[in-house]
C-alpha cells in the first residue's frame, strides 16, 4: 500500500518550486492534494499533470477568507483534510536600516502570519479527520541568523515557535505539528545568492525532492510519535563549517 493512501493534503504555495514537488510526492504516494497558490496558470498546469487526485484554489495566505475556502475545497472535493503543508514563503534582502515597514510586514505576513492563519482555518477539519499532520516549512534561518535578512530570519524563527506552541495545543485533538528546516534548495528563491557551496559540508544545494521526502514522512503515520520537532535537511550546513571553508576565512 502507498504510504499516503487516504491522506488529503492542502499545500500553500503549492504551484511552483518546493510546493509543487511536495504535491507530486504526496500524489505519488497515494494521497490527494489541494494546491493553494496565487499563480493560477502554474496551478492549473500542475492539476492537469496530477489528474483527479489534485485540485487548485486561489490562496493568498494573508487572507482569512482564502484559507477558509481552501479548507472547504478539500472537505467538499475529497471528504476531509488531514495534512496541512504551510509552504508559502518569500525572501527579501536588506539591512536592518534599509528594511522598510512595508517589507517587514510583507515577509512576516506571508511567512509567519500566513502559517498561523492556515493552522487556525484548518484545525477543525484536521481534528475531524485525525490522525492529522501540520508541516510548517521553516528554514535553516529558523535555527541560525544570516546577515541582511532581518525580516526573513525573524519570520522563520517565528515559524519554529508557532510549531511548538500549536503542537502542544493540538496534540489532544490528534493533530501533530512539526517544522522542516531546509538549507539551500534548488529553486528560484536562491538564484544568485551564492557563488558556490563551500560553507556546506556536502558542497551542494539540495533538490526539492529531498525536502519532499521529509514531507511524505511527516504526512504519513510513520511519524506518529513526532510532534513539536524540527527536521533539518541542509547538507550539514548547521553542523558547522567544513575544514576548507574555515581555512579560507
Amino acid at each position: 500500500m502507498a504510504r499516503l493512501t487516504s491522506k488529503i493534503a492542502l499545500i500553500s504555495g503549492g504551484a511552483n518550486g518546493m510546493g509543487a514537488s511536495h504535491a507530486r510526492a504526496i500524489v505519488a504516494e497515494g494521497g490527494r492534494v489541494v494546491i493553494g497558490d496565487l499563480d493560477a496558470a502554474a496551478g492549473a498546469a500542475l492539476v492537469a499533470e496530477l489528474g483527479d487526485a489534485a485540485r487548485f484554489v486561489s490562496l493568498d495566505v494573508r487572507e482569512r477568507g482564502d484559507w477558509d475556502r481552501a479548507v472547504e475545497t478539500a472537505v467538499r472535493e475529497f471528504g476531509g483534510l488531514n495534512v496541512l503543508v504551510n509552504n508559502a514563503g518569500i525572501l527579501r534582502t536588506s539591512g536592518i536600516e534599509e528594511c522598510s515597514d512595508e517589507e517587514w510586514e510583507l515577509v512576516l505576513g506571508i511567512n509567519l502570519s500566513g502559517a498561523f492563519k492556515g493552522i487556525r482555518a484548518a484545525t477543525r477539519a484536521l481534528s475531524v479527520s485525525a490522525p492529522s499532520s501540520v508541516i510548517n516549512i521553516s528554514s535553516t534561518a529558523g535555527l541560525k541568523a544570516f546577515p541582511g535578512t532581518p525580516a526573513y530570519v525573524t519570520s522563520k524563527w517565528g515559524v519554529r515557535g508557532l510549531t511548538k506552541s500549536t503542537a502542544i495545543a493540538l496534540a489532544q485533538q490528534g493533530i501533530r505539528v512539526n517544522s522542516i528546516h531546509p538549507g539551500n534548495v534548488q529553486t528560484r528563491m536562491i538564484d544568485g545568492l551564492y557563488m558556490d557551496y563551500s560553507h556546506v559540508p556536502m558542497e551542494r544545494a539540495g533538490a526539492a525532492q529531498e525536502i519532499s521526502n521529509l514531507v511524505v514522512f511527516l504526512a504519513s503515520d510513520e511519524s506518529s510519535f513526532s510532534t513539536g520537532s524540527e527536521f533539518v535537511a541542509d547538507g550539514g550546513e548547521t553542523a558547522g563549517l567544513p575544514e576548507i571553508a574555515r581555512a579560507e576565512e
